[in-house]
């Protein structure tokens, strides 16, 4: 039977709830003021809560809630009240409520909105157990060393700063530090910040309100309030614009954001996880970067070394990948030859684990018996300096032609174009969105040398 929390200074209204609610199968727990509903909240086995805003003498509603959004983010909390107003269901629904009831309560109303809560809670469980659980794959001395500084400052809120190549899982770590953190309870908010065009990227991380420039056409929450508890996460931090990068600074400067378009300093508790592939301090001298922003940010530097350079992590991945791609696809379990292995580990990578497991899937796929025999299903996309030739004659199917020569041609315009990928693009005739897929699916990096 749910347990529902209601709190609410007038008797009456509390007993109303409760009549409404035993008659639909739950049980209720009461609270007079914010402290009471605070203790009885913290004592647990509460499925979701009912709360007054209202509630003279002591802690308010908003309080109340931000303090139970603590200590369990998990449990929905419906505000209710008979004084709100439209700022204050957006603050309610900013700092983490279910729902906004007004008083009058209308029964029915009520009542879907607190079996959608007490869904909620079900349906995420079942969620958890059905989501694929993100792994770090390996054993390497090196590997070992960067989880062992994982480990050491993950419980603090301390700023990381994540930098490695292209594809060598600079994200897993980030999501590893957040589910060892105080904060694993709260939001883990990832922002592709390559990935978003330069002059919507405020607009990504701070929001902006109704009406502040074309197209806002209702206020819209940004990723840093969507954080908030939480872990935000700043993915290629080095591909953000110099105006963005400036507000960036300042939220991490006062823990306070403004909105595109608004007045209002709004308070934030976030923990900025970065991660870039780029070199930062060559940045910060061609004056691409903020030197500023860059020590924020770098207070604990994690490294994490290519591929190439922990080669002992590469049988525990590929037997890994075998096991996921087979279940993907509805394969019976296929294994490898422990030469194929050894070959594997032997290959260069430059597209690290990324690069590796697109070319386990394909092995696994192509190979029509249970046990891969061999490397030959194509090795890895070319340069965009290979010939034809080696393209050819590395070929053995044509679609494996083609994704060579594509994955050729779109290295050589992105080399042509500075790697600008919004130029790129525009080039090709393709949108942004695509053109990243395509990066991603051919473990595409730059050049060190053009960093």
């Amino acid at each position: 039977m749910p347990r529902i929390l209601i709190v609410d200074d007038e008797k009456s209204i509390r007993e109303s709830i409760r009549m409404i609610l035993d008659a639909e199968g739950y049980a209720s727990v009461f609270a007079e003021n914010g402290q009471e509903g605070i203790d009885a909240f913290r004592t647990g086995g509460i499925d979701a809560v009912l709360l007054d805003i209202k509630m003279p003498p002591g802690k308010d509603g908003l309080e109340v809630l931000g303090e139970m959004h603590r200590l369990d983010p998990a449990v929905p909390v419906v505000m209710i009240s008979g004084h709100g107003t439209f700022d204050t269901a957006v603050e309610a629904t900013r700092m983490g409520a279910f729902d906004y009831l007004p008083k009058p309560l209308d029964r029915d109303k009520m009542l879907v909105v607190v079996r959608n809560a007490v869904e909620s809670v079900r349906l995420r469980s079942e969620l958890e157990g059905l989501r694929p659980r993100y792994r770090i794959l390996g054993d390497s001395p090196k590997l070992r060393d960067v989880l062992a500084v994982v480990r050491q400052v993950a419980t603090t809120d301390t700023r990381i700063l994540i930098t490695g190549e292209s594809g060598t899982g600079k994200e897993l770590i980030a999501r590893e530090i957040h589910r060892l953190s105080k904060r694993s309870g709260g939001p883990f908010v990832e922002v592709n910040c390559a990935a978003i065009p330069a002059e919507l990227i405020e607009s990504e991380l701070f929001g902006h309100e109704k009406g502040s420039f074309t197209g806002a056409t209702a206020l819209r929450i940004g990723k840093f309030e969507q954080a908030d508890t939480g872990t935000v996460f700043l993915d290629e931090i080095g591909d953000m614009s110099p105006q963005a990068q400036a507000k960036v600074l300042r939220a991490l400067e006062e823990y306070n954001i403004e909105r595109v378009g608004g007045s209002k300093q709004i308070p934030v508790d976030v923990r900025v996880v970065a991660a870039t592939n780029k070199d930062l301090p060559a940045a910060i001298t061609g004056g691409r970067f903020r030197e500023d922003l860059y020590h924020r940010l770098n207070v604990i530097p994690i490294h994490i070394p290519p591929l190439r350079e922990r080669r002992e992590d590469v049988p525990v991945l590929v037997a890994a990948f075998i096991t996921e791609i087979c279940e993907k696809n509805g394969f019976a379990q296929k294994a490898v030859a422990p030469g194929v292995v050894a070959e594997l580990a032997g290959m260069n990578w430059s597209g690290n684990v990324r690069e590796l497991r697109n070319y386990v899937e394909r092995l696994v796929i192509l190979t029509p018996g249970r046990e891969i025999l061999s490397v030959g299903s194509g090795p890895p996309p070319p340069s965009a300096a290979a010939g034809m030739e080696d393209m050819v004659a590395g070929s053995e199917t044509l679609q494996e032609f083609k994704d060579r020569s594509e994955a050729a041609f779109i290295a050589h315009q992105l080399e042509k174009h500075g790697w600008n990928v919004s130029r790129t693009a525009e080039a090709l005739g393709m949108e942004r969105s695509h053109l990243y897929t395509k990066i991603k699916k051919f473990g595409l990096e730059r050049k060190k040398e053009d960093s």
